[in-house]
């Protein structure tokens, strides 16, 4: 465009808005897992970003926690299953590396469907965690297990028995030490597959709250089948059914204009 006044013609300088870089953690290319003849995750490529809630969300036995399984590689446990494909985590294709898969895991904390805390204190289940980053000083593995009880809003709660057993504390007071004791690697991804499930509603907010806060310095890759709670938490969600990816996006974007048939039927059917 130009602008013309009454002695020279000069040219306007071109409008540039620069987009804000979208930072991704992990990438899956063309991933895919088979147990015999049965295709479990059917050409899986996707994009999770840093420090957001990606939920992948979707019916019992459509996938979701092989995917999971996938990114910290438990699935070398089952000798049965071929997987194929790429999995980025930040620079490294983990199944394809030569890295031991614990410095891979040590990535990537843990929070399954039922707390499974260690058969050893409370104190010792936090110590744990740290002590497999390598810290030996005492005063520094004290520092970091009040340190890490107090992230999970666990410290108030335990910290005149530290020294009792696990067995003690509720159902969601133990999922969240185990929360605790994943954070104590010092991980960059949390997955979390179906974590409230077995937790009455009021240590399932607790945990959906921690969840809100850790996200500022932690990326957050949760599992659930309960479409309210992905509407709560959710700042990109992945719909999966059978095996694939049906839709994936910014949540409240995929929620409030569904592109799919099945995936509306299944907002309909959550609701």
């Amino acid at each position: 465009m130009y602008l013309q006044n009454s002695e020279t013609m000069t040219k306007q300088a071109p409008d540039i808005t620069l987009k804000p870089k979208v930072t991704s953690i992990v990438k899956i290319n063309n991933l895919n897992v088979h147990v015999g003849q049965h295709h479990i995750l059917k050409n899986i490529n996707l994009e999770i970003t840093k420090n957001k809630i990606t939920v992948l969300l979707g019916p019992s036995g459509c996938g979701k926690t092989t995917l999971l399984k996938c990114l910290n590689k438990l699935t070398d446990l089952y000798t049965e299953l071929r997987v194929s494909g790429k999995i980025f985590i930040e620079e490294d294709d983990i199944l394809n590396t030569q890295k031991n898969v614990p410095v891979i895991r040590q990535k990537m904390g843990l929070l399954s469907q039922l707390p499974y805390p260690l058969p050893i204190s409370i104190y010792k289940n936090v110590a744990y965690g740290i002590k497999l980053k390598g810290v030996r000083d005492k005063k520094l593995i004290e520092y970091n297990v009040e340190k890490y009880l107090r992230e999970v809003g666990l410290w108030n709660e335990v910290k005149d028995r530290l020294h009792n057993s696990p067995t003690s504390l509720s159902i969601g007071q133990q999922q969240r030490l185990c929360l605790a004791r994943g954070l104590a690697v010092k991980p960059r991804i949390i997955l979390a597959d179906e974590p409230t499930s077995s937790l009455d509603p009021i240590s399932s907010k607790i945990i959906e709250n921690l969840f809100r806060k850790l996200k500022k310095n932690y990326t957050i890759i949760l599992v659930t089948h309960v479409l309210r709670q992905a509407v709560r938490l959710a700042d990109n969600v992945v719909f999966m059914y059978y095996g694939e990816i049906i839709e994936q996006g910014h949540s409240k974007d995929l929620f409030k204009n569904p592109k799919t048939e099945k995936l509306r039927e299944y907002m309909l059917e959550g609701n």
